[in-house]
């Protein structure tokens, strides 16, 4: 095959689709580079290490880029990397190896929203538009030069995964339009904007802890930022963790952090109301807010630990 030849890394629903949106252009990939599933995770995504099995691709899936995996990739000489939605670190020396460039997807409208995690980030800080953008790698994550880049509303119901399946969709779309002009060393670079960049760290399960204090916009939109299949926002109730998994603002005063009604299930919040619709006690059953009128009476206040 003449056409130039690529390494892939690639995980998550990004990285399945824009996998497969090279194989279905046909590209010569060398191999692909995926991880091992966590069981602590919910994996509602495609398997990138199933799609290249059932393609004839060679797929590894190391616990690290190693020493021993680094000397295979350089040794097959790739033309292009690209590393879609791939979680851990790419060494140097991999990322300035091909002559075609190394490539990125980050789920976000770069420089916005620099860091891991962005779409989460991007829903629980309530924007209304984020994208898809494909940038050259560089030693400091995120901050090369953009080859291609589109957006996207988010709906004011959309949930992380709402917005992943949006990423996902987007990000095939500029992988297969793209495709040509890197193969050919044609593609435009244009540099970011250092001074409009801006930067998000990790979230963890911890960081889903719900401040009743906050308007019950604020609270809704870190409700549907980290609900399934992410581990999901909570509160305490009588030394209980207990998982909001839906609810909705409403207008309407009450004490904060206190339920003031039962049907609807509402609790006072630093401005409206928020209705709640699917709550858990940790380890027991998912259920809609009525099974709960009995277990959280008027006046049951929400605590933070």
């Amino acid at each position: 095959m003449n056409r130039p030849s690529i390494v892939v890394f690639a995980y998550s629903e990004p990285g399945y689709t824009c996998l497969k949106a090279l194989i279905e252009a046909k590209a010569n990939i060398l191999a692909v580079y995926t991880h091992q599933d966590d069981p602590d995770e919910e994996i509602w995504f495609h398997s990138v290490y199933d799609l290249a099995k059932a393609n004839n691709i060679p797929v590894f899936r190391p616990k690290k880029i190693d020493e021993e995996a680094t000397n295979y990739i350089l040794n097959l000489n790739p033309d292009i990397i690209f590393s879609f939605y791939f979680r851990r670190l790419i060494p140097n020396e991999i990322i300035l190896k091909p002559r075609l460039g190394a490539y990125n997807l980050h789920g976000a409208l770069l420089p916005k929203y620099r860091g891991q995690t962005c779409i989460n980030w991007a829903v629980v800080n309530g924007e209304t538009r984020t994208g898809a953008t494909l940038h050259l790698m560089t030693e400091k994550a995120d901050e090369g030069d953009i080859v291609d880049q589109r957006g996207f509303d988010i709906a004011f119901t959309d949930t992380s995964l709402d917005v992943f399946i949006k990423v996902s969709k987007i990000a095939s779309e500029i992988i297969k339009d793209c495709l040509p002009k890197i193969e050919a060393g044609t593609i435009t670079l244009t540099p970011q904007d250092d001074t409009q960049a801006t930067k998000f760290g990790r979230r963890r399960p911890k960081d889903g802890l719900l401040d009743f204090s906050k308007d019950a916009v604020s609270l809704y939109n870190l409700i549907r930022g980290v609900t399934h299949p992410f581990p999901g926002a909570f509160t305490y109730v009588n030394n209980k963790k207990l998982f909001i998994w839906w609810a909705k603002p409403i207008e309407g005063t009450g004490n904060i952090g206190e339920i003031v009604s039962t049907n609807p299930l509402c609790i006072g919040t630093g401005k409206g109301l928020l209705q709640l619709e699917k709550l858990q006690f940790e380890n027991e059953t998912e259920l809609d807010a009525k099974a709960f009128t009995d277990l959280l009476p008027i006046g049951t206040k929400f605590e933070l630990e």
